[in-house]
């Protein structure tokens, strides 16, 4: 349950979307410009960026690096969002740097800026050396992008996606990202549209490419990188590609290879490709929400799941639901429709007439507890993040 200091940051600025680094920076300099006693490692991306940063925190870690590392959105928890060594502060802390991130805004700053400004300020303040930030949306106008100064700036997968803030090309998104580049080296996913792969080869950055799978079960798979091979529990043919950006940030920080081949090991994203066993059924939990975000999904129940799956299937109305839809729904055998909890959500009905036609067994359920309790086998719970707390929390009282 959610803290009286998270409720009220939550409803800080009328709880409003907003866009440049003006505000947030402001916040900084009020705390004592706690981002510029950090070594901050800034990643943005449409697809991904989640991963690299649980790679980059694993490898520095293993290095014996205090680290911090800041996600959105929440999946399981608001405080998740702001990790210390790999684990979320404690609330009475995480509580501590909220309030004074919320009495240090001016009025109009967003939650997003708020919270932006009491992350950087609990890895300052908890002592940690280096901070890995993933961007909320975008890169350029983002709130992460107030900070003064970076280690490493770090691109994952784009694609289209937020098209109307970020624009409506590869090459326009791109620009948008590449904002996080500024007097630092930037490292980027080879797993990109050839528009974007010149936009970055272009502008000198290290493409992480020469990649080769090796072999993938249950426990995870192995990949050649530039004739190293390594080991990954992440699931899905993107995650090689992530742990190559990883990689290569790492030896641009000086981290000896072993630590970056224990990090890589180590590395796991919760919400990603997460498989769940629970008496007779296996679940797989994955928040990808765009067509590009849910293609390792759709590939790895293809792999692994032939006879199809049971989808539980929600998304938000800003998603195009029809181009991941067309992707996903090949894969399953029916698919339980049920309608986020979240002010943005896309209606169960509307989006049950689209998979109607891809699908023969489509059913408006009344929530995913509901839709839980009937379904069997593999069941893939996916299209928003916003679904797989309630679903998370079913599997795991029946556990």
């Amino acid at each position: 349950m959610d803290t009286a200091i998270v409720s009220a940051v939550l409803k800080a600025g009328g709880g409003a979307m907003k866009f440049g680094t003006q505000r947030t920076r402001a916040i900084l300099d009020k705390l004592g410009s706690p981002d510029g006693k950090l070594k901050i490692i800034h990643i943005a991306g449409t697809n991904g960026k989640g991963s690299v940063a649980q790679y980059v925190t694993a490898i520095l870690l293993a290095a014996g690096k205090r680290t911090g590392t800041f996600t959105s959105p929440a999946v399981f928890g608001f405080y998740e969002q702001i990790a210390v060594d790999g684990a979320p502060l404690e609330k009475e802390r995480a509580d501590g740097y909220l309030k004074a991130a919320l009495e240090a805004a001016e009025d109009g700053a967003t939650p997003f800026e708020i919270l932006t400004a009491a992350a950087f300020a609990a890895f300052a303040g908890e002592g940690c050396e280096y901070a890995v930030a993933e961007c909320g949306l975008g890169g350029l106008s983002d709130a992460t992008n107030a900070v003064l100064r970076k280690e490493m700036a770090l691109i994952t997968s784009i694609g289209l996606d937020h098209t109307a803030v970020l624009g409506g090309t590869i090459g326009e998104i791109s620009r948008q990202k590449a904002g996080i580049i500024r007097d630092c080296p930037a490292v980027v996913c080879a797993l990109q549209p050839p528009e974007a792969l010149d936009f970055f080869r272009a502008r000198k950055c290290l493409i992480c490419d020469k990649i080769t799978p090796l072999s993938a079960d249950g426990s995870g798979q192995r990949f050649l990188y530039r004739g190293r091979e390594f080991f990954t529990r992440m699931q899905g043919f993107a995650q090689p590609y992530n742990a190559a950006v990883a990689i290569e940030c790492a030896r641009g920080l000086g981290i000896g290879e072993e630590a970056i081949r224990k990090g890589i090991a180590e590395a796991f994203s919760a919400g990603r490709l997460q498989t769940v066993r629970s008496g007779k059924n296996t679940y797989i939990l994955d928040g990808g929400h765009n067509p590009a975000g849910v293609e390792p999904l759709a590939a790895y129940l293809k792999e692994f799941f032939p006879g199809g799956a049971t989808l539980v299937f929600g998304c938000l109305a800003d998603k195009d639901a029809d181009g991941v839809l067309s992707r996903l729904a090949p894969c399953a055998r029916k698919i339980y429709v049920v309608t986020p909890d979240s002010p943005r959500a896309a209606d169960r009905s509307v989006i049950a007439e689209i998979c109607r036609k891809y699908c023969g067994d489509v059913v408006e359920a009344d929530g995913v507890s509901r839709a839980l309790e009937s379904a069997e086998g593999t069941v893939a719970v996916c299209g928003t993040f916003t679904i797989l707390k309630e679903a998370s929390d079913w599997i795991g009282k029946r556990s």
